[in-house]
């Protein structure tokens, strides 16, 4: 197959941080206007920006790196990094309701509730 021009391969790690960076500084202000106007308490706001910045940083790092292989031809590479994006954030959802599970519900305390 001919390969794609897609720029000179970048950096997957830096574009993982800049992902991170740049979810967190969108959730955060969001959650920060969620949390001033009184629809979201503090710890949903925290937790949700973690979890969005985390996303963030999967996604990003997974797109770098699926574009960087489709600029060499290798598609079977790509498939596999954008694949590898998707299980990330399944697993980021699963391990958010398992700890939910665990930790919340057997204590019949919600996600994001203050505990005053």
């Amino acid at each position: 197959m001919k390969k794609i021009d897609t720029g000179a391969p970048r950096n997957v790690l830096g574009h993982v941080i800049s992902g991170a960076i740049a979810s967190a500084v969108i959730s955060g202000a969001i959650n920060y206007k969620k949390t001033q106007n009184g629809s979201l308490n503090k710890n949903c706001a925290i937790k949700d920006t973690v979890k969005r910045a985390s996303q963030g940083a999967i996604v990003t790092g997974s797109a770098i790196a699926t574009t960087n292989y489709i600029g060499e031809g290798n598609y079977l590479r790509a498939f596999t990094a954008l694949s590898i994006g998707l299980a990330g954030i399944y697993a980021l959802e699963v391990i958010e309701e398992k700890l939910e599970e665990k930790y919340l519900t057997n204590q019949n305390i919600k996600l994001g509730e203050d505990n005053e």
